[in-house]
């Protein structure tokens, strides 16, 4: 056991290093708890992921202090959050360059990732390019990237991109962005099976509000693949929200996100393979391709507030799946913002998915044919077109 992965450690020092006492309720702390259990545990942490380990406590920690204690100070920031248009979709569904090319829309607030993983105090707008958080948070960055050589290709990150929004309920410790970064079984199966998100989703809408204080947003943009095995919690709290449910074939999905899950757990442990990911992302996706037939079936979403948009039409044309995007949800899709859309594209050209250059579906271990049939209803209800695996 690892006395600096306590949790009652890592609070007490949060609470010294900003101090605020105030967490806001006790929502974060079975979470946490699980999390911490994890850590000491399976997660089988080296030295250095040791280290990121308790950052990432202090990170949320504070960050949960930080903003609990500005909203008593200002309430007024209360404020409603208005249609958001939101990315949803498995992961590896190319949710991150359709959320990255509609960030050009500057219509659209994004969370940018300087000003989420370092939102206090609140971002102003006189100083939104140049605040010196940002090459804060580029640095950390690249020191992942150097520590991870080809992460990047892998997932593009930056200070300035948009970040989605696994980072933002980490705080609430109800998010993916916890076992994906590292071992948690307990955590995960919990996390699936059993948490309340309703607590998240309040955290998230706070944090959001929090944001647009100083840097006003017109119609929030926001993204994360979490979303989809949560869709009925994610309805209650933003019912107006217009949602882009992404589509891919799930053998690509769960070969993609293994390997991206593999690479990133190397900064905090050496025992991880690519099919120690697939076991654990057989099962998760399954069960978030399950959720999302249920909740087309069921209507979680009224059928005007979703677009569907699939992978496979995505790549071969994105400018013109966006432009049939704009025209469902009743935006005008200006040649201006056209243009901003495909200079992004032009310095961020992706690999089209990756398949064959950095993982293929043999990598797994799995069996293709299991696969297939676990997932047949999910293929059937959306009509995926299935893709050439190796």
């Amino acid at each position: 056991m690892n006395e600096r992965l306590e949790l009652d450690r890592n609070v007490a020092n949060a609470i010294d290093t900003t101090g605020f006492d105030d967490l806001g309720g006790d929502t974060w702390r079975e979470g946490a708890e699980r999390v911490v259990a994890d850590l000491q545990g399976p997660a089988q942490l080296h030295d250095i992921g040791v280290e990121v380990a308790i950052g990432d406590l202090q990170a949320y920690l504070t960050t949960r202090l930080r903003i609990t204690d500005h909203r008593k100070q200002h309430p007024e920031i209360d404020r409603p959050i208005v249609r958001p248009l939101i990315v949803v979709g498995q992961p590896r569904t190319g949710t991150t360059i359709l959320f990255d090319l509609l960030a050009q829309d500057r219509g659209f607030r994004v969370p940018r990732s300087w000003e989420v993983d370092k939102p206090c105090p609140p971002p102003e707008l006189s100083t939104y390019s140049t605040d010196p958080r940002i090459a804060e948070v580029q640095a950390q960055y690249d020191l992942v990237d150097s520590m991870i050589p080809g992460f990047s290709a892998f997932h593009e990150v930056g200070a300035e991109l948009a970040q989605e929004c696994v980072r933002i309920t980490g705080c609430d410790f109800k998010s993916m962005i916890h076992s994906i970064q590292f071992v948690l079984p307990d955590y995960n199966r919990w996390l699936l099976h059993e948490a309340d998100l309703t607590s998240a989703y309040a955290w998230h809408k706070a944090f959001l509000q929090h944001l647009q204080s100083r840097v006003p947003a017109e119609q929030w943009l926001l993204k994360s693949p979490a979303h989809l095995w949560h869709l009925p919690t994610l309805r209650a709290a933003y019912p107006d929200a217009v949602v882009i449910h992404t589509h891919r074939d799930p053998l690509k999905v769960i070969s993609s996100i293994s390997a991206l899950t593999n690479s990133l757990r190397q900064l905090t442990t050496d025992q991880t393979t690519v099919p120690l990911a697939a076991e654990q992302y057989a099962d998760d996706i399954a069960v978030g391709l399950d959720r999302a037939v249920a909740a087309h079936r069921d209507g979680v979403f009224p059928k005007e507030q979703v677009v569907d948009l699939h992978f496979t039409q995505f790549v071969a044309d994105p400018i013109g799946q966006i432009q049939r995007l704009y025209s469902e949800i009743g935006r005008d899709f200006t040649p201006e913002v056209e243009q901003r859309m495909r200079d992004f594209l032009a310095a961020h050209p992706g690999d089209g998915g990756g398949g064959g250059k950095r993982y293929t579906f043999a990598d797994t271990g799995l069996a293709e044919r299991e696969v297939r049939e676990r997932t047949r209803e999910y293929v059937d209800t959306f009509g995926i077109e299935l893709e050439t695996v190796r």
